[in-house]
């Protein structure tokens, strides 16, 4: 059983986060954020990501790679669907 905090969805990655992002980068930041660790956002965001887990809301991290790439994951409110995406796919 996994001890994850929500419930993904489909996972997809964009083009170019896929053209960019190391793979073991994107499974390490999608683990902690199924674990409600949500990287690098600020003290706004982190609790934005804290009621949205209770209330059902969409949820946002950000992380970056072990090159310094910066990205982002979004999981929809309906948890249908995660994301992994970098900043200028948005």
């Amino acid at each position: 059983m996994c001890d994850w905090k929500f419930q993904p969805g489909r996972i997809v990655v964009t083009r170019t986060a896929v053209e960019v992002l190391l793979p073991e980068d994107m499974f390490s930041a999608l683990a902690r954020h199924l674990h409600g660790d949500w990287g690098e956002v600020d003290v706004e965001d982190w609790q934005t990501n804290e009621v949205g887990l209770a209330e059902g809301e969409r949820l946002l991290s950000a992380y970056h790679t072990s090159t310094g790439n910066k990205f982002w994951i979004i999981t929809e409110w309906d948890r249908s669907l995660t994301t992994i995406l970098l900043p200028s796919d948005y």
